[in-house]
């Protein structure tokens, strides 16, 4: 391989690493064991997964050079092998490789399992621009790596890098039990209404704070890409299946919260039950919509969701500008709750987290009607700083991570 070709590589990581801000991390960052031979991080487009690698390496690494970080489309690869640039890096010191985007990359699982096989003493951190690749087909790496997920800002992590406020992460339980004394805290020091309103409007995707005016039109575009280009390098699908799954997702952007009768939404993509639902399952592994269903859900067999949401709000202000603000709230709601909680639809009330805590969703005025007496039952309230007894702001549920 020639060097200056190699050189190429190099320069645009050294470019990339000068240029990445060290004033904020992700929660995940401290839950990675970095140590790990093999590391993968899934999620969807725009959460901050490349970020979250430069920082590793620039916090971590006094010489820069035994590491290197490259995103596999990179059209660097059209002409030249990923094997020979690894290569090359290894016999020149090179310990850590952070791999972007490997779903770009033809047979990527085989090409891991080699690189695990081939350098028994370097470090591979990989990503996954969609949470449908990485899934796929782990094969002998399940036993050999550990695969975290990355999603979109928590409106805790929002205020941290909107404000630069310091407030700590709380499990489910100590909100529940404790939801006054925190809310008090957290109000003694901000406004936190208007906050949360430009958190639900542009604060889920890290990028918001470079795109001003067009923060619409970037989301619009991570869509695109998701359907466009992540959902072809994973399934074998045709143009003509993109622009169905498309039309799906806008369909259901114009009525979610959508209770489907699926044989009619079938009929109006011109398709049939299987085929929809993989296209249902695929936008929401792909971090577009987020399904809910009375029992847990099974990826192999795919069952019929009950309610259909898109998957935060920042979606539905981009894609449905006429947004309901009952089905924001849910929205919200649902997305923060989904990391870490096994939530699902109850025969009564909204939610059912961890088969134990029953939840409704509502404006100021909410009431008890509809789950009084059932134990363990909890209101979410927007407009509300501070709570009492079991109703709890809607706003606090996004301190969880």
């Amino acid at each position: 391989m020639e060097e200056i070709d190699v050189e190429k590589i190099y320069r645009s990581y050294r470019r990339r690493l000068q240029e990445t801000p060290l004033s904020f991390t992700r929660f995940l960052y401290e839950r990675i064991n970095w140590n790990d031979k093999l590391i993968g991080i899934k999620g969807a487009r725009g959460v901050g997964k490349t970020t979250l690698l430069l920082q590793h390496i620039k916090q971590s690494f006094a010489q820069t050079d035994h590491a290197l970080y490259v995103s596999l489309d990179n059209l660097w690869f059209s002409t030249h092998s990923l094997d020979d640039l690894v290569e090359y890096h290894y016999t020149h010191g090179g310990t850590h490789l952070f791999l972007d985007e490997i779903h770009k990359y033809p047979r990527w699982q085989t090409m891991l399992k080699n690189l695990n096989d081939d350098y028994p003493d370097l470090h591979v951190v990989y990503t996954g621009s969609s949470m449908l690749e990485i899934d796929v087909q782990q094969g002998d790496l399940s036993r050999r790596q550990m695969v975290y997920q990355l999603v979109g800002l928590s409106f805790r992590e929002f205020l941290e890098f909107e404000c630069e406020m310091n407030v700590p992460a709380y499990s489910l339980e100590e909100l529940l039990q404790n939801h006054v004394a925190i809310a008090s805290t957290v109000t003694e020091q901000v406004k936190i209404l208007p906050l949360f309103e430009k958190y639900l409007r542009t604060g889920y995707y890290p990028f918001y704070k470079d795109t001003f005016e067009g923060y619409d039109f970037r989301l619009q575009e991570v869509v695109r890409q998701v359907i466009e280009s992540d959902l072809p390098a994973v399934e074998d699908v045709q143009y003509v299946t993109t622009q169905k799954v498309k039309k799906l997702l806008m369909i259901l952007a114009e009525r979610v919260p959508h209770t489907p009768k699926m044989s009619e939404l079938y009929k109006e993509l011109e398709t049939n039950r299987e085929q929809g639902l993989k296209m249902l399952y695929a936008l929401e592994r792909g971090g577009l919509l987020s399904l809910l269903t009375t029992e847990v859900k099974n990826y192999r067999s795919l069952s019929r969701p009950d309610k259909i949401y898109l998957d935060n709000p920042n979606l539905m202000y981009a894609l449905s500008p006429n947004a309901d603000i009952g089905t924001l709230r849910e929205t919200f709601f649902f997305n923060q709750l989904s990391l870490g909680h096994e939530v699902l639809l109850p025969l009564q009330g909204d939610f059912y987290v961890d088969r134990h805590y029953l939840f409704e969703v509502g404006g100021r005025t909410k009431t008890f009607d509809q789950i009084k007496d059932v134990p363990d039952s909890f209101l979410a309230v927007d407009n509300t700083e501070v709570g009492h007894h079991n109703r709890i702001p809607l706003w606090l549920f996004g301190l969880l991570y």
